[in-house]
């Protein structure tokens, strides 16, 4: 009996999606539940799996577009399950050769060493006093010619015997960065999309890590990042500026009261950006599990939609890839986004002494039509601050001495 198999919906909007890769061959046997296939939508990448045991026939080939619901292969459970093959016996060892044996050696083969002259090339070389390294050889194995020697003469370089490779190699773009290329252009077109720099030192942070990297690894299981560090610093800072956290719905403003991070990661299909929910109630531990878990999930290509579907502020790391700095383009419906850059160690002017410290850019991209710019500049202002001073981290941005003293 043949069993169709049928693209599943990734979810509400979505009706095409297109093959990305075979996992499985025609003609393969597969056990129920096994993947077979890797779908691609322009949100997101699924996996198709066997509904049942038997022989797989592909019926629709590589980087095809079709709808969700169509049929894209069908597997026969009438099939037999090809039998496991027995394990290759040993090769035997064969037996060491007399000592007194001959060894055989192949006749030699005429060649020339690179840089030899051919007999007419060299007469003319020696007449003119060339030497034999001042010539490329193009003859077989590098063999000077008789043209050669000429065209050293005439004062004119040899022309290469092997040209660069010309070769052109073209693939399909898949939907996601389809996708991608689309909303970006967007944004640029429909967005009053500005952006505002700053700089922080990163003395205080890397101190933190290299004095508690241990302790927090041992108790929580997890490395002790710079991310969580920054996602912190900006869902306190949001709680100040709310309408950096914001969105443009038709003709109203919409504010949160809660904060979804989405983390921009590199993966195989291209930029994806996972969410951290409500991450202003989490703890440093809690945001680097979380965001470990969703870069996992990116690399295999394991993100839902859901998993990527309704941020409120972005935080992108141009750093890891050693940018200096850069201008991040808004992921829509958002309104801004937070561009992290690596760092150096500057020389920077600290109570009027000349000292070097590890450096970093932030810059901030934002829609000028919700954010304005004392907001903007205000906002990047204190993420700088509660970076440089991460004590203000845990006491929401308050100075632990007023709190201690309740003034």
């Amino acid at each position: 009996m043949a069993i169709e198999l049928k693209v599943p919906s990734p979810g509400e909007s979505i009706s095409e999606v297109q093959i990305s890769r075979w996992i499985k061959k025609e003609g393969d046997y597969v056990e129920k539940d096994e993947e077979i296939a890797e779908i691609d939508s322009d949100k997101a990448t699924l996996t198709l799996t066997a509904e049942a045991a038997g022989a797989l026939h592909i019926l629709v080939k590589e980087g095809e577009t079709i709808a969700v619901g169509s049929v894209v292969a069908s597997i026969d459970t009438d099939a037999k399950a090809p039998a496991k093959a027995a394990a290759p016996a040993p090769a035997p060892v064969p037996a060491p050769a007399p000592a007194s044996a001959p060894v055989p050696s192949a006749a030699p083969k005429e060649s020339y060493a690179s840089g030899t002259p051919s007999v007419s090339a060299k007469k003319i070389m020696e007449e003119n006093n060339i030497p034999a390294n001042a010539i490329a050889g193009s003859g077989k194995n590098g063999r000077i010619t008789k043209g050669d020697v000429l065209t050293q003469m005439n004062g004119l370089s040899a022309l290469p015997s092997a040209p660069g490779s010309r070769v052109e190699r073209r693939e399909k773009m898949t939907m996601l960065r389809k996708k991608v290329a689309q909303r970006l252009v967007s944004v640029k077109q429909t967005t009053a999309m500005l952006t505002t720099f700053n700089e922080v030192d990163m003395s205080a942070i890397m101190n933190v890590r290299k004095q508690y990297k241990d302790i927090f690894k041992e108790k929580h299981g997890v490395g002790l990042g710079f991310m969580s560090f920054f996602t912190k610093a900006v869902c306190e800072s949001l709680k100040l500026f709310p309408a950096v956290n914001g969105r443009i719905e038709g003709d109203e403003l919409v504010f949160h009261d809660y904060v979804d991070i989405g983390i921009a990661v590199s993966a195989p299909k291209g930029l994806m950006v996972p969410i951290i929910r409500n991450a202003e109630s989490m703890s440093l531990a809690e945001i680097e599990s979380t965001i470990l878990a969703l870069a996992a999930k990116a690399r295999d290509n394991k993100l839902t939609i859901e998993e990527m579907t309704g941020g409120t502020f972005t935080i992108t790391n141009g750093g890891v890839f050693g940018s200096m700095m850069s201008t991040p383009i808004i992921n829509p419906p958002q309104s801004a986004i937070l561009g992290m850059h690596n760092i150096v160690e500057r020389a920077v002017v600290v109570n009027g002494k000349i000292e070097v410290r590890p450096m970093m850019y932030l810059a901030l991209s934002y829609d000028h039509r919700i954010i304005d710019g004392r907001e903007s500049v205000g906002f990047l202002v204190k993420v700088k601050q509660m970076l440089e001073e991460p004590v203000k981290l845990m006491t929401s941005g308050n100075d632990p001495m007023k709190l201690l003293l309740g003034v």
